[in-house]
């Protein structure tokens, strides 16, 4: 779209120099996202403060302009890919730690904060926040409240929803608002906080964030339990699941995962096909018991080997294992199509064989690991030419399909962005998709927050 003059001019008094660009480089810069889909935006600012996003909100609804707003990019949904032009508003500058109160264990950040830096700040007051995406020396607080990100530790500490206490943001319809508490019980009203948390920038533009925070545990152990197959160790995810003694971290990689870690130099007996990476935290002279518990639960059919990482260094070779996967995978497939599908615990050896089934009948590699304490797993479709592109696109809907007939959803950590929209109405049933839609017309009437993104096109009719 060409934007006004008139418009462009309101800008230039919001931003001043330096805090605008309207040059091709700039916009190019900002147009894609980690989902490798890019459309050019007509204009980049960068707000640093509250009353820069009310202002920049004002004028955009007045113009009917689009407005897409961006941490760092990280996501693979295209979420942030501004696929109707306007304005890409960067909240890089507003990066600001604004307190950290250990007492009451909260933090207030603005939304450009990354993630890894926050928890370089609350390390010396022996808290951390617990989500912890692949990306987080890069992404930011914002995006991951934006996508719900979530990471290993979910599966004892929740994800990003379960881990805030309120926002202050700047709807769509203009409003500026706080919701949310600075208390960890709270029963006042709607929960408005944890309804902008997901919603992928379509409702609000979050300016400013409470995070409730965790100490820090004292100590940690790192199992490693290897498999010959992927149903004794989906039935070892479902034992240790039901035991008291909830792991810090429990990730699971497929034979396919198991052999790219091979390739690249990591160890895993022959015979194994599945691997668990199981974690336990809190204090050590409870560990030993712990540690006890998680190995008797994780014993049984099928287990290939068990093993505890002998010191620090083992155990930081483990989780590069696990963290480098994702990127391994795109120097298979610079096209990986990557999802985060979710089902009950007890289905992921019915998901792993219809994903087995997939990859033989439509000629693709897939490869699938990823958070199994929640049923959370990260599929890769791996195409390598045209032909296995096109493939690999007609097996993607049949992947969500089985999902939702394992009773499972759509997305665990990465949200819906552009790439899993479609498949929205299957995946929440039309009751709650016609509410969803209620809510994006009240808090963004003229549509103007990043359109095109989690709700279908066409369902406003």
């Amino acid at each position: 779209m060409n934007l006004p003059a008139t418009f462009i001019d309101q800008l230039r008094e919001i931003f001043p120099s330096g805090a605008m660009a309207l040059d091709a480089a700039t916009r190019t810069a900002y147009g894609y996202d980690n989902s490798r889909r890019e459309s050019l935006p007509d204009a980049v600012v960068f707000p640093s403060s509250h009353d820069d996003v009310v202002a920049l909100v004002a004028a955009c609804r007045a113009h009917r302009v689009p407005l897409t707003a961006r941490g760092r990019g990280t996501n693979t949904t295209g979420a942030t890919v501004p696929i109707a032009g306007g304005v890409v508003a960067s909240f890089e500058r507003m990066n600001r730690i604004v307190r950290i109160e250990p007492a009451d264990r909260l933090a207030v950040v603005e939304p450009g904060v990354l993630n890894a830096e926050l928890q370089s700040a609350l390390e010396p007051h022996g808290l951390f926040w617990p989500p912890d995406p692949t990306s987080a020396p890069y992404c930011t607080i914002g995006g991951n409240l934006a996508c719900n990100a979530g990471g290993p530790h979910t599966v004892k500490y929740g994800a990003s929803r379960d881990n805030i206490l309120g926002v202050r943001a700047v709807a769509g319809n203009g409003t500026s608002f706080r919701s949310g508490t600075h208390t960890t019980k709270g029963a006042t009203g709607y929960d408005l906080t944890r309804v902008i948390v997901g919603s992928e920038g379509t409702l609000a533009l979050i300016t400013e964030a409470t995070l409730k925070l965790t100490p820090r545990p004292s100590a940690v152990r790192t199992l490693r339990a290897c498999y010959a197959d992927v149903a004794s160790a989906a039935a070892a995810v479902a034992r240790i699941m039901a035991q008291p003694v909830t792991p810090r971290a429990l990730e699971f990689m497929d034979d396919a995962a198991l052999k790219l870690v091979r390739e690249r130099g990591g160890d895993a007996p022959a015979t194994a096909n599945a691997l668990l990476l199981i974690e336990v935290d809190g204090e050590p002279d409870a560990l030993d018991a712990a540690q006890a518990a998680v190995e008797q639960a994780a014993r049984g059919a099928g287990l290939v080997e068990l093993r505890s990482a002998r010191d620090g260094a083992e155990t930081a070779t483990l989780w590069a294992a696990r963290k480098a996967l994702s990127p391994a995978l795109r120097t298979i497939s610079e096209d990986k199509i990557n999802e985060d599908v979710v089902v009950p615990v007890s289905r992921i050896p019915a998901l792993v064989d219809t994903l087995r089934d997939l990859a033989d009948a439509y000629r693709v590699p897939i490869v699938s690991f990823g958070h199994a304490g929640n049923g959370n797993l990260h599929v890769n479709l791996l195409p390598r030419n045209p032909d296995e592109r096109m493939r690999a696109e007609q097996a993607l809907p049949l992947v969500f399909k089985r999902v939702i007939e394992l009773e499972g959803t759509l997305s665990g950590e990465h949200g819906i962005g552009i790439a899993k929209r479609d498949f929205m109405p299957e995946a929440v049933g039309a009751g709650a998709l016609s509410m969803m839609l209620a809510l994006k017309d009240l808090f963004d009437p003229e549509h103007i927050l990043n359109p095109g993104k989690l709700l279908p096109d066409g369902a406003h009719g």
